[in-house]
C-alpha cells in the first residue's frame, strides 16, 4: 500500500462515523446508505490531492459528504415516478409518428457540437438555466442565448433533411 492509500485509509477510519451520520441524515435505507457511503469515499479519494487545508479535514469531509448526499437527493427527486408499463404497445415499432420524431430529434442533436449538445441535454433534463450555466461554465444569460441559437440551428436542419 503506497503512502496516499495509507493516508486515505487512516482518514476514512478516523472519520467514518461522520460520513455515516450524514448518509443516515439523508436515508434510512441501508442499501442506499451503503451506496452513498461508497460515493462519498470516491469523492474524497478524488479530491484528496486538491485539499488545500483552508478548513479542517473534518469540515472538508462534512462538506463532501453533505454535497454528495444533496446531489444524490436531487437526482432522486428528478427521477420520474413510474407507473407499471402497459405492454400492449410495441415500444420498438418505429411506424408511430412520435417515435419517428423522437429519433429525428436525437439524430439532429447528435449533429451538434459537444458543448451545444451538452446544453441541450441538460435543458432536456429540465435543469434551470442557472444550473446549466454552473455545470458548463457560462452565465445564465449566455445559456438562454445559446439555447435560442441551438433551437434555430435544429430548425434549419429540418430544411436540410
Amino acid at each position: 500500500m503506497n503512502h496516499s492509500e495509507q493516508e486515505f485509509t487512516n482518514l476514512i477510519r478516523e472519520h467514518r462515523s461522520t460520513i455515516y451520520t450524514v448518509c443516515y441524515m439523508f436515508s434510512k435505507d441501508s442499501d442506499e446508505v451503503a451506496d452513498l457511503f461508497q460515493e462519498i469515499l470516491i469523492n474524497i479519494w478524488n479530491g484528496l490531492d486538491k485539499f488545500r487545508g483552508e478548513s479542517s479535514i473534518r469540515t472538508w469531509i462534512w462538506r463532501i459528504s453533505f454535497n454528495t448526499c444533496v446531489s444524490h437527493q436531487r437526482k432522486q427527486a428528478r427521477r420520474v415516478k413510474g407507473s407499471p408499463l402497459n405492454m400492449s404497445i410495441d415500444l420498438f415499432d418505429e411506424s408511430t409518428e412520435d417515435i419517428k420524431q423522437i429519433r429525428m430529434l436525437q439524430k439532429r442533436i447528435r449533429k451538434l457540437g459537444p458543448f451545444d449538445r451538452a446544453i441541450v441535454l441538460l435543458w432536456l433534463e429540465d435543469l434551470s438555466y442557472a444550473e446549466i450555466g454552473e455545470i458548463v461554465g457560462i452565465s445564465e444569460k449566455n445559456v438562454s442565448v445559446r439555447l435560442v441559437r441551438i433551437k434555430e440551428q435544429l430548425k434549419r436542419m429540418n430544411n436540410i433533411e
